[in-house]
């Protein structure tokens, strides 16, 4: 069985667009709808992990320029 290759945050958001784009233009059947909404979650979903790892690392960079040296150059 194929794996199916993570999206980057931008690919992911991109077809998450593309997905709400297409459900609010409607003409679609239920079934379609509804694949496309059960779509929308998955993407929705996997740009909140991106956003939040990259939380934690903010969350860590930041705790690691605290520690540093008072007298310590700081280029921020």
């Amino acid at each position: 069985m194929a794996e199916e290759k993570t999206p980057s945050y931008e690919q992911a958001r991109e077809e998450l667009t593309e997905v709400v784009r297409r459900l609010e233009a409607g003409g679609l059947t239920l079934e379609q709808s509804i694949e496309l909404w059960e779509r929308g979650e998955k993407l929705a979903a996997l740009c909140e992990e991106w956003l939040q790892g990259a939380r934690v690392k903010l969350a860590a960079a930041m705790a690691k320029r605290g520690q540093a040296d008072p007298g310590e150059e700081r280029p921020f």
